[in-house]
């Protein structure tokens, strides 16, 4: 069996610019996000399951999700986003779990999940890796490079889990608050250490 890690950590920690690293040390890299995109494409059962929950109002003008409309009902409505949640995260699982299943069984496949503590499935991995990294650097980030602004950021942190509650099912935590140098050495070191299985 491969060996497994789920990746996590708040928006903005970082988790992106790790699982880069990861790919180039030689693990078979998963992104949860851009699989999660993949399953609501025009065409696919979940994205037919999502317009039929929240309208032809969240359809682009190229027939695919308006993801910041939808973005912009789920964070601010906690029953929504249960109800986006329960259609994409099942579509999401069976996905990854069809990648697993079709890498050799010698490899270290690293799945970045942002929502793995929120959604309870630690369990399902042989190590949790958490990316953390200081409130304000973290909105200083998302400002440049998503472009988003403070009351957004800060209400997309307030609705994943914290900092502590990562930690607790954590095996290792890489803290991103220095260059990224710094960043690229401390997951060598992980890397090594999930090599090595100390």
């Amino acid at each position: 069996m491969p060996l497994t890690v789920g990746l996590t950590g708040g928006i903005g920690a970082g988790k992106s610019a790790v699982l880069e690293r990861f790919r180039e040390l030689g693990a078979v890299v998963v992104d949860s996000d851009d699989v999660a995109r993949q399953v609501v494409e025009p065409g696919t059962e979940g994205f037919s399951a999502v317009v039929a929950r929240f309208g032809l109002d969240i359809v682009g003008a190229d027939g695919s999700l308006d993801r910041p409309r939808l973005g912009s009902i789920v964070f601010a409505d906690a029953v929504a986003r249960a109800d986006l949640e329960a259609i994409v995260h099942p579509l999401v699982r069976a996905e990854v779990r069809r990648r697993v299943s079709a890498v050799s069984s010698d490899s270290v496949i690293v799945n970045a999940v942002p929502l793995l503590v929120e959604t309870g499935i630690a369990g399902e991995y042989d190590r949790v890796v958490v990316v953390e990294a200081p409130v304000e650097l973290r909105l200083r980030r998302l400002a440049e490079s998503r472009g988003m602004g403070r009351e957004e950021a800060l209400a997309r942190m307030a609705a994943q889990a914290s900092d502590e509650q990562r930690r607790a099912v954590a095996w290792r935590v890489i803290v991103n608050e220095g260059s990224l140098d710094d960043l690229r050495t401390a997951v060598d070191g992980v890397w090594q250490a999930l090599l090595s299985g100390s």
